[in-house]
This record gives C-alpha cells, structure tokens and sequence, in this order.
C-alpha cells in the first residue's frame, strides 16, 4: 500500500521540521519521516548541547576571575556528570517541543528510515510513500580518518556528548570551529587539553586576523596547540592512548577526539533508485532554489555542502516551501552576509567577506578598518585578554562588506550590525551612529 501526500519532507532536523511546518500552514498535506530523536544534530549533538557546555566552561573561567573583583573563599568544584543530566533533561523538553509543533500543524510523522524506491516515492519498513514534491534533509554526521591507524580508538563530536565523565587527559585533533569549542569546553572544565592541528593556525577558511589570535588566547588558557602536527597513528599503551605526531615522543591522553570534519547521511538514501545526482562525498547538489536534478525534488541544509549552519537551512525551507506552496516564485535564500559565531574562548563573529576575498572581488577599492582594545571587564583583571575588530569596506563609498570580530560579546554583538551590513551601511553610517560607552560594540562605531 501507497500512502499519497503532497509534500514527503525527509528528516526531522531543524530545517525539515522548519519546512514541514511551514508547508502545512500553507495547506499543503505533509509527511515527515524520521528515524532518531526529533530535532536533528543541532538539538541533540549540536548547536544546543554545545552552547550547554560552552556556558558551563564560560562560567569557570569566570570564576577564575571572581578574585580581580574582589570574592574570595573555597573555589567550586564541577560535577560533569550533573551538567550532563540536566543538559539531557533540556534536550528531551526540546524533542517533544518539536514532536507537539508538528501535531499542532498537522504534519503526520513516519518513525523510521527512508530509502527511494523510484522518483518522489520511498519505502520506510513495509510502507510505502509518494508525493509530488520531496524535500531531502536528512543532515550529516561526524567523521574519523579511516586512512590513520588507530582513528577508532577516538571518539568524534558525537562521543564528546556521550561522555559520562570529564577525561583527565585530552586530546582534540582538527582546526576547524568544532575543534576549538569542544577543545575551550575541556580545557575549561579541567581537562589537560592539547589541540592537534595540520598547518600553523586555525580556522583557516575565516579572516586571516582570526586563527593566530585564538591560538595565542588558548594557548593562555592553558591549552596545549600543537601546530603543524599531523597525526599518523593513535595507539593504546595501556590504560593510555598514544597519539603519534611527528614529534620525538608520542602524546600520551586518556581520550582522543576527532573534530576533522563531517559527510552527509545519504549513503542509506537510494538517491541513485530516484536519479537525484550526488558527488563522491554524497552531498546533494541545489540551486539557488533548493532544486535538485530531479523535478520535485529538493535538498536543504547540510546535505547540500552549503554553509552547515542551522539558520541557514531553517530559512531555505521555509523559503522553499513559501514557493512551492506559498505561491510566492521567486522566494529563496541569499547565501550572502550570513553571519555565524564560533564559540570559542573568546567568542568569535563574523559576517561577509573575508579581508582577502574581498581584495580578490574589488582590487585596490578596498580599504580595512581596525581595533585593538582591552575590554573593559579586563579592566582590573590580570588577565588582561585582548579584543580585535576588523571591518573590511569596499568601493567609493566604502559599504561595509565585511565584519570579523574576536572578543568576549562577540556572539551577541554581531547580530544588529549584520542586519545593518544587509541593508547596505557603509562605513560613513557606522560613524554616523552615537556610541553606547562602555561596550566592546561602540568600538565599531568609533574606528577610524
């Protein structure tokens, strides 16, 4: 037996939930198909329980700090698997959030895995389901390098989640923004943290100014950041797991994590039963509309190898489905001047082009805007950690194209000064704007 629906929405993640609902509101009849924990990566391996743990390591090294205002007494001791329970408790309120969302809309939800069984129709068990229009959403998941030796001995991002107690002795290899948050939340929670990473720096696909300052604030905080150090094998001595590294002498841990990268869950999909073209590494392949090869069928979020960031899919889906079932043709998502933060310690924000990407686009009508300040709350701390603001202008009247901030407030300060840059603010209307002293923020009003 066939089940007929209008729209057969693939994965129940934040972007197809997103869609889903959206559809549905626009009285479209909807099928959602999931096979685990309603929400996705974001909800349950990601962006949530990620910030979770990244307040936690945030208030210890407020702590550390409580002395320079004056506190003192016995420090507090953390208890990981308490943080751990009740971050857990917050993630099971958010599954049936979404689970009772999707009933007020209608959505009717399928638990199980999807596999096409022929253009716009797939099989979940013994059923059967076809729609004219079929959104695929079914995210990624983290990799280990199969090439390297030992790699199973690790875990990846989803283990980091998994863990029931902090490791005495870590170490995290990569260096890209999920290496350098889980490797902060560690270090910051009492773990002897190194971070093990190919070339000189990090986050090398952001601002230039951006990777050597947080390699310089980590290493401050007393995190171990093994530069140009590429691991060969990982091997277990013991109770001990040895990371070899090119150095004279292995590095000796309790805990391995992989933060190297992720692939998308299409492997499990049949793409090639419904004729929906994927490349090697098996993302899904859109245009600007989220329209696949194949009529009817669409592609959201991280399977596509666009920017993996959750606000990005929620807004294509619900864009697409404004099109598809809105009536509204030409809606879809700008992938320009998306702004993202990495939660690092200090944060980090950053929005537009990078200072080289826009000197490759506009030549010599660049010109480059800089701050560097003490905010105040190191005012009378020993730590005396360092903030640096960077706005890149371009052309005559110098719009602001791009915007990279590293600093405690980053995460909360990007946001206004996005919307700004999308609306087309030059630097002239940063300067046009009165300052709010004392901020880390006014320092973008104020550069000159």
């Amino acid at each position: 037996m066939t089940t007929k629906t209008d729209f057969l929405v693939i994965g129940g993640g934040s972007a197809g939930v997103a869609t889903a609902r959206r559809a549905a509101r626009h009285g479209a009849r909807v099928t959602l198909i999931e096979r685990g924990r309603m929400g996705g990566t974001c909800v349950n391996v990601g962006c949530v329980p990620k910030k979770v743990m990244w307040q936690a390591g945030r208030m210890a090294n407020a702590m550390d700090d409580m002395s320079g205002y004056g506190f003192d007494g016995e420090p507090m001791r953390h208890d990981w698997a308490r943080l751990v329970e009740r971050r857990e408790a917050y993630i099971r309120r958010l599954n049936g959030i979404y689970d009772s969302n999707l009933e007020k809309e209608g959505v009717d939800v399928v638990r199980g895995s999807a596999r096409f069984v022929g253009p716009r129709r797939v099989r979940v068990a013994d059923a059967e389901y076809e729609a004219d229009h079929v959104l695929v959403a079914v995210g990624g998941r983290p990799v280990r390098p199969d090439d390297i030796l030992g790699s199973d001995l690790g875990i990846d991002s989803d283990g980091f989640f998994a863990l029931e107690s902090l490791p005495a002795r870590t170490a995290v290899i990569g260096s890209g923004y999920i290496a350098v948050e889980l490797a902060g939340v560690l270090a910051a929670l009492g773990s002897r943290t190194s971070l093990l990473f190919r070339h000189d720096t990090v986050l090398r696909d952001f601002d230039e100014m951006l990777g050597p300052l947080l390699v310089e604030a980590m290493r401050g905080q007393g995190v171990d950041m093994r530069a140009n150090s590429p691991v060969s094998r990982v091997e277990r001595d013991g109770g001990d797991l040895l990371v070899h590294h090119g150095a004279s002498e292995p590095l000796r841990v309790d805990q391995v994590l992989w933060a190297v990268g992720r692939v998308p869950e299409t492997a499990s999909l049949g793409l090639e039963v419904a004729g929906i073209a994927s490349d090697e590494q098996g993302y899904v392949p859109v245009d600007a509309f989220q329209n696949t090869n194949q009529a009817g069928v669409y592609a959201v979020g991280d399977v596509t190898g666009g920017p993996a960031l959750t606000p990005v899919a929620i807004a294509a889906g619900r864009r697409l489905a404004d099109r598809v079932f809105g009536g509204q043709a030409d809606r879809h998502l700008d992938m320009t001047m998306i702004p993202t933060v990495v939660f690092s310690s200090p944060t980090i924000g950053t929005v537009g082009l990078t200072e080289r990407q826009a000197r490759e686009q506009f030549g010599d009508a660049v010109k480059v805007y800089g701050s560097t300040f003490r905010a105040l709350y190191y005012g009378v701390l020993d730590n005396k950690q360092t903030s640096c603001f960077k706005l890149v202008c371009a052309g005559d009247e110098e719009r602001v194209v791009g915007c990279h901030l590293f600093g405690s407030g980053a995460d909360e300060i990007l946001q206004g000064f996005a919307v700004a840059m999308r609306m087309g603010a030059t630097k002239r209307d940063f300067d046009d704007t009165v300052a709010i002293h004392p901020t880390s923020a006014e320092e973008l009003v104020t550069m000159t």
